[in-house]
């Protein structure tokens, strides 16, 4: 159903994005990332690494790197799915928010609500260099 390949909208050091292999119906599971879940106080040592900016928060006192494909979706203000976070099976559900084609680079909104369009860190980054 998915798969991982080269993605014009990352800038990163790997340019990966998740892309639907099929037809994908708006409400269909994509995909379940199981958590690693660690303590907001223990944040500071993954800030110190590359990991920081694939974080995902996991309720009010913890942070959770994710398996799977789970860290390598890539954002959109107007994503196509969006994700829910199952604290019983500890995984992040991943669900398609409108009909995705094959061939469709699969895009979360990093603000976790679909709706919400507040600037990210990276694109804050991006207008103070522009400045």
């Amino acid at each position: 159903m998915i798969e991982i390949k080269t993605s014009s909208l990352s800038n990163g050091e790997f340019n990966r994005g998740v892309f639907a292999t099929e037809d994908i119906k708006k409400g269909q599971l994509i995909h379940e990332a199981p958590v690693i879940a660690y303590p907001n106080d223990q944040h500071h040592h993954i800030e110190k690494t590359l990991l920081a900016d694939y974080a995902f928060e996991y309720g009010i006192n913890h942070t959770a790197i994710l398996l799977g494909y789970g860290m390598l979706f890539n954002h959109a203000y107007e994503p196509n799915a969006f994700y829910e976070i199952n604290f019983d099976n500890h995984t992040f559900e991943f669900y398609a928010y409108t009909d995705i084609k094959a061939g469709d680079e699969i895009l979360i909104n990093y603000n976790g609500d679909v709706d919400d369009k507040e600037k990210l860190w990276f694109d804050q980054d991006q207008e103070q260099e522009s400045e």
